[in-house]
């Protein structure tokens, strides 16, 4: 705040923008009715993610006012919703347990929450960046079972239960909703090969067909946005439009959890200020 005061920062927080123009190389920014002009101009509002703190589209109609290609948006880092056939696993609300994850050819090795509406945990948000409507996410519920792992375990323990074989890897109520759904009962002795074979490669690769996301409200970034083809690598200005710069979550660029997207957002911040 320091800096901004000694560089004579005009601050207009809350205040509308009613209008933005370019007119022979300059911008003309009008705000709570005051007209702002300016040989450059930086889109730096961020996404539509999270719109109860104010997250508009406001960057992307700029964008496309001055010519600038947008990639489509889309909701990311986002939990998953679940239809009615899977409401047994909705049951599980709070339940959580380690997994890996897979959405097309990206696997995320963290933790998975089922909610009541559906799959949440840093596992199921990484994937959902990658996730493509109406297609299944895949979830190994045992990473860490190798093998006829299952197998060994009838050699081993034939008086135990499928049920309580899985609640020793896993939160006793997620065992008990697998196993349900596996439909393979009584003691491990009893069980065909064949049957626990199939069993385990479906815990290995249980799909999931989601209904769709938390949309916006929910998701931590917007995927999407201004194409990054028409920015320059180093500043961050449009190539074909002198003066107009554009970074951060307005930009097509896309991070995991972990802090990447805020780096993203004042790397590239810094890139276009210094050149500004």
């Amino acid at each position: 705040m320091f800096e901004c005061r000694e560089g004579g920062v005009t601050f207009a927080f809350g205040k509308p923008v009613s209008a933005v123009d370019l007119t022979d190389g300059v911008y003309r920014v009008t705000v709570d009715g005051v007209e702002h002009r300016t040989p450059s101009l930086v889109l730096a509002t961020g996404g539509l993610s999270i719109p109860k703190m104010g997250a508009t589209g406001f960057s992307l109609e700029l964008a496309r006012k001055f010519g600038l290609p947008v990639v489509q948006t889309r909701p990311a880092l986002v939990p998953f919703t679940l239809g009615e056939d899977e409401a047994l696993f909705r049951s599980l609300s709070g339940v959580s347990a380690e997994v890996i994850a897979r959405a097309g050819k990206a696997a995320f090795r963290e933790a998975a929450l089922f909610t009541h509406r559906g799959l949440s945990g840093p596992a199921m948000l990484q994937v959902s960046s990658y996730w493509e409507h109406r297609t299944a996410i895949h979830v190994d519920f045992l990473p860490d079972t190798a093998g006829d792992w299952l197998l060994e375990e009838k050699r081993t323990r034939p008086k135990a239960t499928f049920r309580s074989t899985l609640a020793r890897r896993l939160p006793e109520r997620l065992a008990e909703t697998l196993a349900e759904r596996l439909a393979v009962e009584g003691e491990l002795g009893n069980c065909r090969d064949a049957g626990l074979k199939a069993a385990q490669e479906r815990l290995a690769r249980w799909a999931f067909e989601p209904n769709g996301t938390e949309g916006y409200a929910k998701a931590e970034v917007m995927a999407g946005g201004i194409s990054t083809r028409a920015l320059s690598q180093k500043t961050m200005e449009a190539s074909k439009v002198p003066g107009l710069f554009a970074i951060g979550e307005a930009v097509d660029v896309t991070g995991w959890l972990g802090g990447y997207n805020f780096q993203w957002a004042w790397a590239s911040g810094r890139a276009a200020g210094e050149a500004v």
